[in-house]
């Protein structure tokens, strides 16, 4: 499914994966659609099944995790709140949540030195900020989990990253440090489980939002191949880019074609659809014991 289509209830936002509607006034329908964006360009493409494997991911790290901190999920069926003609749309890909405040920055995690991160380090020795050690490879482990926050950014532009002190100023001192904590603790649980499966979570991003009584929880998506870069433990090599469960082959075709990473997107073969969704059923086996087919 590219795109969802109710009619009994109202759209509240369509982002780049996931179409939100109003479930009266504090509870919204999270629909996770097939569709898959690169470099900030949603592709023209649905990768088969991805909403199914990220919904299902998602729901199994919130109930694993909710113990570190509570989350969006309610108890409401997805099938009971729409009409009876638009059940198929929402089967195994929607949740209903609360309506949270969300907050505006990106919780990141970095466990492994790569991506953005990478870069800032090679101009500045530094991370957001954060001092790093001297001569570090490229996919290096960290000493340690660090936070690294972001601005959430419009659809089609990329989150920036900011420092801590940007983050305190942004949410107020004791939130931006219960957020932090939060996030890390979250990361370390996360990663160590995935481990024990052969996988490494190199870093990935929280969305936390506040509920009407001021409880921070945690919402959106959670550890999936769409927040987070997943690596197979038994390819990790310092100073190499490891392959990942994730949306890295479409990047990887993208980038060898004759395209400015503008709409409209290059039109994806069909093996690169097919090896991608192959990648996502592989990550939810991998951790959630479920071969998604």
């Amino acid at each position: 499914m590219l795109q969802s289509r109710l009619h009994s209830l109202s759209l509240v936002y369509r982002g780049k994966v996931r179409d939100t509607y109003a479930v009266g006034s504090d509870r919204l329908l999270i629909i996770t659609t097939d569709r898959l964006s690169a470099f900030d360009v949603v592709m023209n493409e649905p990768i088969p099944g991805k909403g199914h494997v990220l919904n299902a991911l998602s729901n199994f790290w919130f109930e694993r995790l909710a113990h570190v901190v509570p989350n969006h999920l309610t108890a409401i069926a997805p099938e009971a709140v729409v009409a009876a003609d638009e059940v198929d749309q929402v089967r195994g890909r929607a949740v209903v949540a609360m309506r949270l405040k969300p907050l505006p920055i990106e919780a990141v995690v970095r466990g492994y030195l790569i991506g953005s991160g990478w870069s800032d380090y090679q101009s500045t020795g530094r991370v957001c900020g954060i001092e790093l050690p001297p001569a570090m490879k490229l996919a290096s482990r960290l000493p340690e989990p660090i936070f690294t926050p972001a601005i959430k950014a419009e659809l089609g532009v990329h989150d920036q990253n900011i420092p801590f002190e940007e983050a305190c100023r942004m949410l107020g001192a004791e939130l931006a440090r219960e957020v932090r904590a939060t996030a890390l603790a979250l990361y370390q649980e996360a990663f160590s489980y995935a481990q024990s499966r052969g996988i490494l979570i190199a870093d990935t991003k929280f969305e936390f939002g506040l509920d009407s009584a001021g409880v921070l929880r945690l919402m959106d998506e959670v550890l999936t191949p769409d927040s987070s870069r997943f690596w197979p433990q038994d390819q990790y090599r310092p100073g190499e880019s490891p392959p990942s469960f994730d949306k890295q082959f479409v990047r990887d075709w993208l980038q060898a074609q004759p395209w400015n990473k503008s709409p409209p997107a290059p039109t994806l073969p069909p093996e690169v659809i097919e090896r991608t969704a192959r990648k996502y059923r592989e990550a939810l086996g991998r951790l959630a014991d479920t071969i998604h087919a």
